[in-house]
């Protein structure tokens, strides 16, 4: 009898040995597994500059007139001051999982380097640095008169928002992660709402659908959250705007007018609309033409791409609850543009942020970017310390 039991446990156990070994074949071979292994730490670094294998895309086409930068090689600071204490800067990159940094100073390559397989030809996906991307386009959507006023309410463009709380909510408010709507940006939970994004993209759920199930917390423009969701809402604000798809108006408004010199590719959900939160995918040099639009006034030479007033807007925040330090109407002490972030003690820098520790960051007063590309686990701790190392690093290439 205890035999036959014992017998019986043992196919019950090979049985579902065998059910749980088909289960995982058939994930891993099914659209949800690039959302399950996305970050998975064995995977970041691979994942983070061959997206093109994740997620379906669309290609945004180079310029036949690139953009030239010249040639300056200096060296970087060897310390940089944080915390009340000296720091070693080749140890910061190191342990932020640095795959990529460029330095330019007045249109001159100073500082380019390549690290854990990527190179001057890899296109490292930019997370939520392609949200300062977007609010370029929404400028340049105004300009053109597509966009009447960013105090429109998005539901005037998007009208399968109709009777959901971003109905109302004015473009502005969006732009400045002040919409009030509920949603969860936890990366550390997998539970969270941004979380469940990326399954949603992956089993090709539509965008305006997980948009019309979100809740109103508060009153638009009135506090300070970064939440995804709002950048969802301007891409879609976009398209009903302008009639194009995201990659098209950034390939014809933006991305070959500023002459990129390489072929970039915006991710999309497995239905095949373009991911206006993150992933547009792109080459160190590419990402630092785009910053050098906000040093030159939004042109290059004669021609006029961004408008001067609306980078001006965007990096100079006037509404209290986006002012930069301790702020009661904000949940974090950074200051908010127009999806561009001020550090605190402001001296007229900003910067383009992304998850995982991706940067762009502009200093008007020192004529200086820095790109940086990484792979870094802690970075949700770790925008301070990087806006300490790139204010170094800008005052080392200035000549200060």
């Amino acid at each position: 009898m205890i035999r036959r039991s014992l017998r019986i446990a043992a196919w019950g156990l090979s049985g579902l040995a065998v059910v749980l070994l088909v289960a995982f074949l058939w994930l891993r071979d099914s659209p949800y597994w690039a959302g399950i292994t996305l970050f998975a730490e064995s995977k970041r670094v691979e994942n983070f500059r061959n997206m093109d294998r994740v997620f379906p895309y669309r290609s945004v086409a180079g310029s036949d007139d690139v953009w030239a930068f010249g040639e300056e090689p200096r060296p970087l600071p060897l310390r940089y001051r944080y915390a009340g204490e000296d720091r070693d800067l080749a140890a910061f990159l190191d342990r932020t999982v640095t795959t990529g940094l460029l330095v330019v100073h007045r249109g001159n390559i100073v500082h380019e380097e390549y690290r854990l397989g990527a190179g001057e030809t890899s296109s490292f996906t930019s997370w939520s640095v392609a949200k300062s991307v977007l609010s370029a386009l929404i400028g340049i959507a105004v300009e053109e008169g597509q966009i009447e006023s960013i105090r429109d309410p998005i539901g005037r463009y998007v009208p399968a928002l109709a009777g959901s709380a971003y109905e109302s909510v004015p473009i502005e408010d969006a732009l400045t992660m002040s919409s009030g709507i509920a949603f969860d940006e936890d990366y550390d939970n997998p539970l969270s709402d941004v979380n469940m994004l990326f399954i949603t993209f992956a089993t090709g759920a539509p965008m305006e659908a997980t948009l019309a199930e979100l809740e109103s917390l508060r009153e638009p423009g009135s506090f300070n959250d970064y939440i995804s969701s709002d950048s969802i809402a301007l891409g879609l604000v976009l398209e009903g705007a302008t009639g194009l798809p995201l990659d098209e108006y950034l390939e014809t408004r933006l991305w070959g007018p500023m002459g990129a010199e390489a072929e970039a590719f915006w991710s999309t959900s497995r239905a095949g609309q373009v991911l206006p939160l993150c992933c547009l995918n792109a080459t160190l040099r590419d990402y630092a033409r785009f910053g050098r639009l906000y040093l030159e006034g939004g042109a290059r030479g004669d021609l006029q791409i961004l408008p001067p007033n609306w980078i001006e807007a965007s990096v100079k925040p006037t509404a209290p609850h986006l002012q930069p330090g301790d702020n009661p109407a904000s949940s974090w002490t950074f200051g908010y543009g127009y999806k561009w972030w001020i550090p605190e003690t402001p001296q007229g820098d900003f910067l383009a942020i992304g998850i995982w520790g991706q940067y762009v960051y502009v200093d008007p007063l020192r004529e200086v970017l820095v790109v940086k590309a990484s792979a870094d686990p802690g970075f949700d701790e770790r925008d301070h310390e990087s806006v300490a190392a790139f204010r170094a690093i800008a005052a080392a290439v200035a000549g200060e």
